[in-house]
């Protein structure tokens, strides 16, 4: 089968679980970004990210033996309590393997959606070791959060969603901005959108002191980034562009950007007040992007993707101040 095949089987799995998320716009961001902005809002996804498509994806393709086996997956959260719901709705025990750092609210939500959460220390464990260790003991099949054919699959439904969302808006070609950890979302809404609107162009945004896509892309090899390097941009700090979509977002996308911490509040801020919906500062480089790095952009529209408004109360009281 086919990627762009998997896409279309991992929408028909989900078709009736995976929420159809709107596309927002507002005259006030247009006038700060220059240009139109269409704003995807994947955080009224369930779970509050598009994470749930790819964790649906991927539990609703494993095998019945895999199933009954239990699941197990790392995250920072999104993905986390993507696959905690997925397993839930097909009654299958779940573990999560968690940064001790990650926001309070991605870990309650985690075990409150019935996972068992294993905290770890970022910066000083690895946690693809510890997720094979305890896979390997407990007989739990690992669902990776980007670097798994199923899960890109999942992500890419947004793209089959977005193309015709867009060209109802009047947008045919320009570049759609995705917030980019590993690169699961961004390959996999490029595969999409190269077969449902080729005229439109993603480009991956990070965090800056976190752009290892931006500088892999330039480079043609993959980076990582400073062992010392911190942001508050949680949902997308990884530690390079995954094997599996670097690939494809070589092949399909355009130059990546950066965006500093500060911009990103400052998105979650006008996200809020501008469109009404609740952004985190990993969900929201995108909009930033948009808003105030118009030069390097290109065509009269852009759009964005909103990937997840999983934030605690008192970032998003540091986001609010910047209004």
């Amino acid at each position: 089968m086919s990627r762009i095949e998997m896409i279309h089987a991992a929408r028909a799995r989900s078709a009736n679980h995976v929420r159809q998320t709107p596309v927002l716009s507002s005259p006030f961001l247009d006038e700060i970004a220059g240009r139109r902005v269409l704003v995807k809002a994947e955080c009224l996804q369930h779970t509050g990210s598009f994470k749930f498509r790819g964790g649906y994806s991927a539990l609703s393709g494993l095998s019945d033996a895999q199933r009954a086996g239990g699941v197990i997956a790392y995250s920072s959260g999104n993905h986390a309590q993507g696959v905690a719901l997925a397993a839930r709705l097909h009654g299958v025990a779940a573990v999560i393997v968690m940064p001790s750092d990650a926001p309070r609210l991605k870990i309650e939500n985690t075990r409150a959606l019935g996972a068992e959460v294993v905290l770890y220390d970022r910066f000083g464990e690895d946690r693809d070791a510890i997720g094979q260790s305890l896979g390997t003991a407990r007989g739990l099949t690992l669902i990776r959060p980007y670097d798994e054919p199923l899960v890109v699959a999942g992500q890419g439904t947004l793209g089959l969603e977005l193309g015709p969302q867009l060209a109802e808006a009047g947008m045919t070609s320009g570049d759609v901005l995705v917030c980019c950890g590993g690169g699961g979302l961004t390959s996999g809404v490029a595969l999409a959108l190269a077969e449902v609107a080729p005229g439109l162009r993603v480009r991956p945004v990070e965090p800056v002191g976190f752009d290892d896509v931006r500088r892999s892309l330039m480079s043609g090899r993959i980076e990582g980034n400073a062992p010392e390097a911190r942001s508050i941009c949680d949902a997308i700090v990884t530690p390079g562009p995954g094997k599996l979509t670097f690939p494809i977002m070589q092949e399909h996308c355009g130059p990546g950007l950066a965006v500093p911490d500060e911009d990103a509040l400052r998105a979650v801020a006008l996200a809020f007040q501008r469109l009404k919906i609740v952004a985190e500062p990993g969900g929201a480089v995108a909009l930033a992007a948009a808003l105030f790095q118009a030069d390097q952009l290109e065509g009269e529209a852009v759009a964005v993707v909103v990937t997840g408004g999983n934030v605690d109360g008192d970032v998003f009281a540091q986001a609010l101040a910047r209004l």
